[in-house]
């Protein structure tokens, strides 16, 4: 074996090495939380050191924040998908959509919003970009139905729109709390969507 070979092979035991790593803390964050996830157990069920889990991801962190750009792409794609001809109508879908997202994938979502950085470093801009690329998907049928408004009021209540459908899911949804049945919970999402629009003089769905 050449030293070409050599060094492909150890590239390719290296990435799975990485995806395992990934699938790993993936699945302790979706079935047990973000606050369960532990290095030494991660890198225990990878069959490798946490030295090496560092060097592949620079540390801890880099893990954390590997999983939740995939989430957040994984959001955004769902999002991306709701229809846009009516704009009443993409308003309701993008909430319902983020209902579905939010009840099959809970832990991962939260641990978007939950993850600080060691030391009380910076989130890193990429991400934060890609959960307002995410809001920002309410922001075109916003500018369709307000046609008066500067981009800045508009920007400023999509974000406080989608703040508001998180709360409501994320609260009705939360296990320690009395969780609220599905159903019930997008009847309650959909009648916050009814005030909202009916306060901004825009006719609800129904």
């Amino acid at each position: 074996m050449n030293n070409v070979q050599e060094e492909s092979l150890r590239d390719q035991k290296k990435s799975r090495r990485r995806l395992q790593i990934l699938e790993i803390a993936r699945g302790i964050i979706s079935s047990k939380g973000l606050r369960s996830l532990k290095v030494r157990e991660v890198a225990e069920a990878a069959g490798c050191s946490v030295g090496s889990v560092y060097n592949e991801f620079g540390d801890f962190d880099g893990v954390i924040l590997t999983v939740n750009r995939e989430t957040v792409q994984a959001l955004t794609g769902r999002l991306g998908k709701v229809p846009a001809e009516n704009s009443v109508r993409q308003l309701y879908g993008l909430a319902e959509a983020y209902l579905e997202f939010f009840a099959e994938h809970a832990n991962l979502l939260r641990s978007l919003f939950e993850h600080r950085m060691e030391d009380d470093r910076p989130y890193p801009d990429d991400i934060l970009q890609m959960v307002m690329d995410a809001f920002a998907l309410m922001h075109a049928p916003l500018v369709r139905l307000l046609p008066e408004a500067d981009d800045v009021q508009v920007a400023l209540l999509s974000r406080t729109l989608f703040s508001a459908v998180h709360g409501i899911i994320s609260l009705g949804l939360e296990e320690r709390m009395i969780a609220v049945p599905p159903q019930m919970l997008r009847q309650q999402v959909e009648q916050f969507l009814d005030a909202h629009l009916a306060g901004l003089g825009i006719p609800p769905l129904r």
